[in-house]
């Protein structure tokens, strides 16, 4: 999948305007610093903008472990919006290949900052 690169902070602020503020402000920061600690707020900010409201707060509180699928009721098709997301907010390219092996919050967590490092 081609990444679409959001090249100013108001094309980030705008993608991830359904995100909590405390997700767009992390990206913002991001963007400007690189700081790589920055990155599991980003994460599990772009993917509660695709969680049922009522599935939120076990997304908020949630350790590595908690599978996408089983326990977020996230499927495929939601799993390719968070995907498409992913990749303009981090300018990164996932392949459906690597999409089909991501299971856990924990897994996307890494795959995301491997992903962002070596881009």
């Amino acid at each position: 999948m081609p990444s679409a690169t959001l090249t100013s902070e108001a094309d980030l602020r705008s993608a991830l305007k359904r995100c909590r503020p405390q997700t767009i402000d992390a990206a913002v920061a991001y963007r400007q610093s690189g700081d790589a600690a920055l990155l599991p707020v980003i994460i599990t900010g772009v993917i509660e903008r695709f969680v049922e409201p009522d599935l939120r707060p076990v997304l908020r509180s949630a350790d590595d472990t908690l599978r996408l699928s089983e326990d977020l009721g996230l499927d495929s098709l939601t799993m390719m919006e968070i995907v498409l997301l992913a990749e303009e907010v981090f300018s990164i390219n996932v392949s459906a290949e690597e999409l089909r092996h991501l299971c856990t919050l924990g897994q996307i967590k890494m795959f995301i900052v491997h992903k962002a490092r070596n881009s």
